[in-house]
C-alpha cells in the first residue's frame, strides 16, 4: 500500500501534522496529552482527542505499509509469551520474531492452551506465507501440541535460553503498558500492539554496530520511506 491509498480527505490537518503525531505516538512511552504538548510546542494547536482518532485511524494502515517494505522473515522463528493485564484481568501476549528480530506477529489471548497456541501459529503461517526451518519455544507443552498437529515437519527447540531475542523485544510493550497505565480492552490491546510493532521497528536501526554518522544517514532513509508510504514526500515541512 503506498500514499495513494491513503485518504486524509475531511481532516482539518495535513499529512505533514498527522504522520509525526502518529509517530511520536507509537515510537514513543507518550500519552496522547504528551503528543499533544509537544506539537504546541511547535506552534500546532491540536487536542489530545483530535491526536487520538488520527493514531486509531492511520496506525494499523501505517504499520501495514511498512511491513510490506520489510525483506522475507527468516527461517528461524522464536515465540514467546508474557502477562499481561488487561482491565484488571490477566491475559497472554504471545509474540514471534525471526533470527534478526524482525517482528512477525503478536496476538492478545485470554488463554494459553493448545486452542490458543495452535491458532497463533496458524496465524503465523497465514501471515508470512512460508514455513521456518526452525521454531524455537520455552517448555510450555500447549506448543509442542500445536506444533506437532501443525507443522511436524518442522525442527523445535526448547529452551528459556534460546528465546532471549523474543524476551528483550518485549521490553518497549512493557515501556507502554505502564505509560498506558494498562490496557482497557483485548481489542484495544491487540490494535495498538500489533501497529506498534509494525512502526516504532522501522526506526529502530541499532545504533550500537554503527557510528553516530552511519545511524543518523540510516534514519534520514527511514524517515524518508516514513514520507513515501504517508504521503508527505515532496511536500513543504511543517514546523
Amino acid at each position: 500500500m503506498g500514499s495513494a491509498s491513503l485518504s486524509y480527505k475531511g481532516h482539518r490537518y495535513p499529512v505533514e501534522v498527522i504522520s509525526p503525531c502518529v509517530w511520536l505516538y507509537f515510537c514513543f512511552p507518550l500519552s496522547f496529552r504528551e503528543v499533544e504538548e509537544f506539537m504546541l510546542e511547535r506552534g500546532i494547536v491540536v487536542s489530545c482527542e483530535t491526536v487520538r482518532r488520527w493514531c486509531a485511524g492511520f496506525g494499523q494502515q501505517y504499520a501495514g505499509a511498512l511491513r510490506r517494505r520489510q525483506p522475507r522473515p527468516g527461517d528461524k522463528w522464536h515465540l514467546y509469551e508474557v502477562f499481561v493485564k488487561v482491565n484488571g484481568e490477566q491475559t497472554y501476549l504471545g509474540r514471534a520474531v525471526d533470527q534478526d528480530g524482525d517482528v512477525l506477529d503478536i496476538l492478545v489471548r485470554d488463554r494459553r492452551d493448545k486452542a490458543a497456541a495452535g491458532r497463533f501459529l496458524r496465524r503465523l503461517l497465514k501471515k508470512t506465507r512460508t514455513v521456518p526451518r526452525v521454531i524455537v519455544t520455552d517448555k510450555l507443552r500447549s506448543y509442542g501440541a500445536a506444533h506437532r498437529e501443525g507443522v511436524p515437519c518442522v525442527e523445535r527447540r526448547q529452551s528459556k535460553y534460546l528465546n532471549n531475542r523474543t524476551e528483550n523485544s518485549h521490553r518497549p510493550a512493557r515501556q507502554r503498558e505502564r505509560a498506558r497505565k494498562g490496557f482497557h480492552s483485548v481489542g484495544g490491546a491487540q490494535r495498538f500492539l500489533s501497529a506498534s510493532s509494525g512502526i516504532s521497528p522501522h526506526f529502530r536501526p541499532g545504533r550500537h554496530p554503527i557510528p553516530a554518522s552511519g545511524c543518523r544517514a540510516e534514519m534520514t532513509v527511514r524517515f524518508t520511506i516514513r514520507d513515501q508510504i504517508t504521503g508527505a514526500a515532496g511536500r513543504p515541512t511543517t514546523t
